[in-house]
């Protein structure tokens, strides 16, 4: 291990002179002998720089690359403006860290405040934090969240959720020791007659996703007032890219909102990291896990930022903290940011739309196809669901030829298509003639 050290001998002479003991292994007098790992860790000598520049780049030239993405299912291919990289690039933020001392992160506290204030307008909520590490997590501090807001220990979940959200939930509580029950879908959308039935006062909230894990638009509105008069919570899971074509979590009557902010200006990245972002009332607000910016005046009567409240570990007792993220994922609530006020509200408006189009316009082409049929019939965002004779092999074959990454196989014959607004009418094309000749 020597050799990945950069110590010399006499470095750690010195050291070891300097607490008083003769060698290293002294230092682990304490741990049994026959726990001690004692063989060869086998690892190669050291490599220079252009060595290592030539091993890395022969294994990154193994990636596919000008691949097309029709496949989402909760990372998507959207548009980045090319200022973003600019700006998330430069050195004062690309190393960003939580603001501990506000006095000297102003800079910092400005953006995410500024990322709060954003999302609270495009889900129009009250609160918003900053952040989470991506939606999934975001889903079970929503569901701990409401456990501790209502005192009860049971969320219902509708099936029509994404299974990573469901999964993680799971996750958590089976540590947390709270309970987690899925309700089967109808038709492809949620079962609020059944989700209604469940209502007890065990129940501490319910999590509904719109659009879902299919794409399909969900209107939870009408079960709202029958959760809340069950003294539960509304969890609602969103696409904040779909956002501007329907109505919004707050004028719906959502507790919290919870979703992914990769849509809006985060790249795909193989899977992360991604934004999780969450979005509340101020009834919950002390409740919410994570930390809150707020804006105040310094003693010249300057605008300024501060951290308004952090309810974590580090800061008061663990076991009243509402949460342990001790990260700040900045630099994506950065990107966000610089998104949203790029495009802001036209540019929104304008992006959803495409997606909605373009989503459409291949979802009709793709049904006119001799093999493939319609599953649903309700309306959908970016996403859809078809069915097909042809198995799924074949078409992952035959696309892999076209350049194109085919939707995701949901079994029994079902694929899930996604179509962003990155999409051009050439790849949109390629895709319909390479289905067309399977």
């Amino acid at each position: 291990m020597n050799k990945y050290i950069p110590h010399t001998k006499q470095d750690i002479k010195e050291m070891l002179d300097a607490i008083g003991v003769k060698s290293i292994d002294d230092l682990f007098v304490d741990i049994p002998d026959g726990v001690k790992f004692k063989k060869d860790y086998n690892l190669e000598n050291g490599l220079s720089e252009l060595e290592v520049t030539k091993i890395i780049g022969d294994i990154s030239h193994k990636n596919r690359i000008g691949m097309v993405p029709f496949v989402g299912a909760g990372a998507y291919d959207h548009y980045i403006p090319s200022i973003s990289a600019h700006i998330t690039d430069r050195s004062e933020f690309i190393t960003a860290y939580t603001p501990y001392q506000p006095e000297v992160s102003q800079g910092t506290l400005q953006y995410i405040f500024e990322y709060q204030t954003m999302m609270c307008n495009l889900t129009d909520m009250e609160v918003s934090n900053a952040s989470l590490y991506d939606a999934f997590t975001g889903a079970a501090e929503a569901a701990m969240m409401a456990n501790s807001a209502t005192r009860r220990n049971k969320i219902l979940i509708s099936e029509t959720v994404n299974p990573s959200y469901i999964n993680v939930v799971k996750a958590y509580a089976r540590f947390k020791g709270f309970e987690v029950e899925i309700i089967p879908a109808k038709n492809g959308l949620s079962d609020l007659e059944t989700i209604k039935g469940k209502l007890d006062k065990e129940v501490s909230s319910v999590l509904i996703q719109s659009p879902n894990y299919h794409g399909l638009f969900e209107d939870p509105e009408e079960i709202v007032e029958d959760i809340h008069a069950n003294k539960s919570l509304l969890i609602f899971a969103v696409n904040p890219m779909a956002l501007p074509l329907v109505k919004t979590p707050g004028e719906i009557g959502a507790d919290i909102v919870i979703g992914d902010a990769q849509p809006l200006g985060i790249p795909i990245s193989f899977g992360g990291p991604y934004l999780g972002f969450m979005t509340t009332t101020k009834k919950l607000m002390r409740k919410m896990p994570g930390r809150i910016c707020g804006q105040t005046e310094d003693v010249d009567g300057k605008r300024a930022f501060v951290l308004t409240l952090q309810a974590r570990e580090q800061h008061i007792r663990r076991e009243k903290a509402n949460s342990n993220i001790c990260s700040n994922q900045s630099l994506n609530v950065l990107a966000t940011t610089i998104y949203l006020a790029t495009m802001g509200k036209q540019g929104m408006l304008d992006v959803a739309n495409m997606n909605y189009q373009k989503a459409h316009y291949v979802y009709d082409e793709i049904l006119k196809l001799d093999k493939f049929k319609k599953v649903y019939d309700n309306d959908f965002f970016n996403e859809f669901v078809v069915e097909t004779e042809i198995p799924y092999k074949e078409i992952v074959k035959k696309t892999d030829f076209c350049g194109i990454i085919p939707g995701l196989d949901l079994g029994d014959n079902k694929i899930l298509f996604c179509v962003t607004e990155k999409r051009t009418e050439a790849e949109i094309e390629n895709l319909l003639s390479c289905l067309k000749e399977l």
